[in-house]
């Protein structure tokens, strides 16, 4: 596996990344209720991927296996993660870990202390397994919990990804 900065080519195939990681992988958040579903892939097109991917304020990376790409993450120039899916294939196998060292390393690159994330119900214990902490009152839509708002303090010394 390698993570590499994402291209503007790369854009289809790793939106289909995203796209699969929310379907298949994410049901504790959208509970397979189609209107949720939709409301969460609504911005997630190859044309939006290619724009972030363009973005001078937002460093979008892809993991790949051979020429496969397995998993796409985004952290913005105020260091907060904005994207860290991985492909259902790829599910387990330190692939989000990867992407997320890497994310670190861009925000402590460009100074910062910490990294906000606002995290799914499923990826939750991930991020606090990683160090992060809850930071404030969960984001509720429709009555449904629909992100946890975390922060984590990056050490200065740790090595930049």
């Amino acid at each position: 596996m390698q993570i590499r900065l994402a291209k503007v080519e790369d854009a289809a195939e790793a939106c289909e990344v995203l796209r699969r990681s929310i379907t298949e992988l994410c049901h504790a958040d959208h509970q397979t209720d189609s209107r949720n579903l939709e409301a969460w892939l609504s911005n997630k097109t190859a044309d939006n991927v290619r724009s972030w991917i363009a973005d001078p304020n937002t460093c979008v990376v892809i993991a790949t296996d051979g020429a496969t790409i397995i998993g796409i993450g985004a952290v913005t120039s105020l260091g907060e993660i904005i994207l860290n899916y991985v492909s259902p294939a790829a599910r387990f196998r330190g692939v989000s870990k990867a992407i997320l060292k890497c994310l670190e390393g861009t925000a402590r690159e460009l100074g910062h202390t910490r990294c906000a994330v606002t995290s799914t119900g499923t990826a939750r214990r991930f991020y606090l397994s990683a160090g992060y902490l809850p930071q404030g009152s969960p984001t509720v839509s429709f009555g449904r919990i629909i992100g946890y708002p975390m922060v984590k303090h990056l050490s200065s010394t740790a090595p930049a990804a």
